[in-house]
């Protein structure tokens, strides 16, 4: 039988603990009641991990596998808001939701249509005076 390497161990255990953490009910939500309205609250998830290890052979290495082992893992879990699915009846909407933006930059690259727009509107009301 063949010898399982401790950063096997290491990768496995890692990757189910994201996975207990992320599941379709987390980016579908329990549907909240409120009289004749459902909200289906509707998330993004970002994920990842990383997972790295040595083994110290010193001056006598062994087989692969038999030497002292090092090792260590790491996982990052975001859950982002997207949207409500508002369901009444037969009728279902979106609702989304709006997240502030993060950085003065992300405020800035957001204002940029709204802006191209004003000044579109100013240069086309001079041409329409001259």
């Amino acid at each position: 039988m063949e010898k399982n390497h401790p950063i096997n161990d290491l990768m496995a255990e890692t990757i189910q603990k994201i996975r207990e953490t992320v599941d379709a009910n987390t980016v579908v939500g329990e549907p909240i009641h409120a009289g004749e309205l459902t909200l289906i609250p509707v998330s993004k998830i970002s994920f990842g991990f990383g997972t790295g290890a040595s083994e110290f052979g010193g001056k006598s290495p062994k087989a692969p596998g038999d030497n002292p082992f090092g090792g260590g893992g790491g996982a990052g879990v975001k859950v982002s808001p997207v949207c409500f699915l508002a369901i009444s009846g037969t009728n279902v909407k979106v609702l989304p939701v709006e997240v502030a933006p993060a950085t003065g930059v992300d405020r800035v690259v957001e204002m940029i249509p709204e802006a191209v727009t004003k000044i579109s509107d100013f240069i086309d009301k001079r041409k329409g005076g001259e």
